[in-house]
């Protein structure tokens, strides 16, 4: 088992556990997601289909305003949240909404663009008090 570190900006939120779902498409809680179904809904997203739920996503950016953030408060009030966000750049409305929903976030990889670094299906473990991001792959 490879153990890989990769050091990112302080984030908000939990340290948390999961499965990766990644890809270099950006992100919009608002226009993107079946919230209620726990699946990527609009059809030109990459993850068109796929479940959100309890993974570690991983997006290139952020896109939207103030509606992105407090969906994710809701989404994580019905337990149909994923368990966290990684960006190689947020905006600072889905910080704040990932704060608000008690969320992990972190952006800005110091080793590159996250969304090579991490792969999908990788065991990922997100510390975003220090800026921690660890992938456990097979």
């Amino acid at each position: 088992m490879d153990i890989i570190e990769l050091n990112c900006h302080v984030g908000v939120g939990p340290v948390v556990t999961g499965i990766a779902l990644v890809t270099d498409d950006n992100f919009s809680a608002r226009y993107d997601l079946d919230r209620i179904a726990g699946i990527f809904s609009r059809p030109q997203h990459k993850l068109a289909g796929q479940s959100y739920v309890d993974r570690i996503m991983v997006f290139n950016t952020a896109k939207g305003g103030v509606a992105s953030a407090w969906m994710l408060h809701e989404m994580k009030s019905r337990g149909i949240a994923p368990k966290a966000i990684l960006f190689n750049n947020v905006n600072p409305i889905l910080a704040q909404g990932a704060a608000l929903a008690d969320m992990a976030m972190c952006d800005r990889f110091a080793d590159g663009d996250v969304t090579q670094l991490i792969h999908s299906g990788d065991q990922v473990t997100v510390n975003p008090d220090i800026g921690l991001v660890t992938i456990s792959r097979a």
